[in-house]
């Protein structure tokens, strides 16, 4: 009897997988993927030996909801229609309150990942349903800490959530262009200003990490006084970084409001 089932067979509900297989949360015959897709659902058999593959959800267990919101309401009547035994959604968007709804008496656990979760280094936040109770979150929990780290909150910050590490690693991907682009413009060959920004962030990333400095003393360290850091952050002060990335936030944050309303 499988312990787990995966509704949709995309990139996240691939994450997941993989996770909790190398992570020894459970063997890859205790899982099933349930993807309507057949070439999708046997590139999947292929690439996860045990893994069963099939194209409808299966009775009485427990299960990821890992589809876009737009196939939502199709996954949870056919999922209602089984009798799953509790539910993990990671559908952008979609409320406890309306899979509640279609659901019935399943505790429900909603989330918000991130793509970085395809490589074990995602940041996912977990939120209860009215049913859900702390195995539930435990469980949950257990999952997402497959492939990253993962924190509690209550549905309300949700989008929050979503505006600032859901939607995060886009803004850290434009970043990155950027730095790309400033670096050949100035007269670098490509690949070394390619080279230079992908080690500089993830050099920074790791630091950030593992100093536990806070983020404003590592700025100040390597900020000498008329120093050529300070020049180049003057450029942003006088820009309003700080509240031009709030804005960003703020906007993607209102979006997922939107989407939870209107879910368009």
């Amino acid at each position: 009897m499988p312990v787990l089932q995966i509704i949709g067979g995309g990139k996240m509900g691939e994450a997941l997988l993989g996770g909790l297989v190398a992570t020894g949360w459970c063997a890859a015959t205790d899982l099933v993927v349930v993807e309507p897709d057949d070439a999708r659902r046997d590139s999947m058999a292929a690439a996860h030996p045990g893994v069963l593959a099939v194209d409808g959800p299966v009775a009485s267990t427990d299960a990821i909801l890992a589809v876009k919101p737009d196939v939502v309401p199709a996954a949870l009547g056919a999922l209602r229609q089984v009798g799953p035994t509790r539910v993990l959604s990671i559908a952008a968007g979609v409320t406890l309150a309306s899979m509640e709804a279609e659901l019935g008496s399943v505790p429900v656990v909603r989330a918000m990942p991130n793509t970085p979760a395809l490589i074990g280094a995602g940041a996912a936040a977990i939120a209860p349903g009215t049913l859900a109770g702390s195995e539930d979150l435990d469980w949950a929990e257990g999952i997402l800490g497959a492939v990253g780290i993962v924190v509690r909150v209550d549905e309300a910050q949700l989008d929050v959530v979503t505006g600032l590490s859901g939607s995060g690693p886009a803004y850290v991907f434009a970043l990155a262009e950027a730095l790309m682009a400033a670096g050949e413009s100035q007269g670098l060959e490509p690949e070394v200003a390619v080279a230079l920004t992908e080690a500089t962030l993830l050099g920074a990333a790791r630091l950030l990490v593992e100093s536990h400095e806070p983020a404003a003393v590592l700025r100040a360290n390597v900020t000498s006084p008329g120093g050529t850091t300070a020049a180049g952050l003057g450029v942003l002060t006088e820009a309003d970084f700080g509240d031009l990335i709030a804005a960003v936030v703020a906007a993607a944050t209102a979006r997922s409001v939107e989407l939870g309303q209107t879910g368009k």
